[in-house]
């Protein structure tokens, strides 16, 4: 089965001479349909970095980054754009909802800017609210709501339409435990359903549900592993690191 996403050998440098900085350094991952991906490190490991480059907010310096056989090295800013509405769901760290919109229509933005019909991309952004248990909260301004709420629309607005691949930076980091855990339940489904999922975590009992865990450490994979019985495993391969 052939990888939605291949992060080939890439290379992420910042600043030049003495202020070089060294963030990504030949690093190869991939997440294939119904696999869900967590990527562990300490803080400034490269997590975000990776996830960006992955999702084409960002170029490599060196290397490739394939999404469902395309890679995105060389394409206009326009293009890896377009490419981002139709195949990638992100989720940003700090939600990234746009204020002066409403829940609804912040899901509903990127099928809009895809050229999906007004109506349709309503009933498809009132759906994905529904799936993440804030329909509700459809017509309120991202300042009405609660951080969870918030959360809870950045994902829906990751998960509308037929993304192929998922890119979840901390996706439970606003939410109680219970609705984390079903958050969670929401990816594990997604994957079940055909797609990718890449989460960054830094909760062990989170990375427990995914298929393989990758740990980075000054920007290289310094481990990859299958998935293991529980998050005590985790908690002791990071603490090995």
């Amino acid at each position: 089965m052939n990888p939605i996403l291949t992060v080939a050998d890439v290379t992420r440098v910042h600043g030049t001479g003495a202020a070089e900085v060294h963030a990504l350094r030949g690093v190869t991952v991939t997440a294939s349909p119904g696999e869900l991906v967590a990527v562990m490190g300490p803080s400034g490991s490269g997590k975000s970095t990776l996830l960006n480059l992955a999702g084409g907010l960002d170029t490599p310096t060196s290397g490739d980054v394939v999404i469902e056989g395309r890679s995105l090295v060389g394409l206009s800013v326009a293009q890896r754009a377009r490419l981002r509405r139709t195949s990638v769901g992100y989720v940003f760290q700090n939600f990234n909802l746009v204020p002066a919109l409403t829940a609804i229509e912040n899901v509903a933005l990127p099928r809009e800017l895809d050229g999906v019909g007004a109506r349709q991309a309503r009933r498809d952004a009132l759906a994905a609210l529904e799936e993440v248990g804030v329909a509700g909260a459809a017509d309120r301004f991202p300042d009405d709501m609660s951080g969870g709420q918030q959360q809870r629309v950045a994902i829906a607005r990751a998960l509308v339409g037929e993304r192929r691949l998922i890119l979840a930076d901390e996706p439970t980091g606003a939410l109680d435990t219970a609705t984390g855990e079903e958050i969670l339940q929401l990816l594990r489904t997604r994957c079940d359903a055909g797609a990718a999922v890449v989460m960054v975590t830094h909760e062990p009992r989170h990375a427990a549900w995914a298929d393989r865990v990758v740990f980075l450490r000054d920007g290289l994979v310094v481990d990859e592993s299958g998935r293991t019985s529980g998050p005590e495993d985790l908690l002791a391969m990071d603490g090995a690191r």
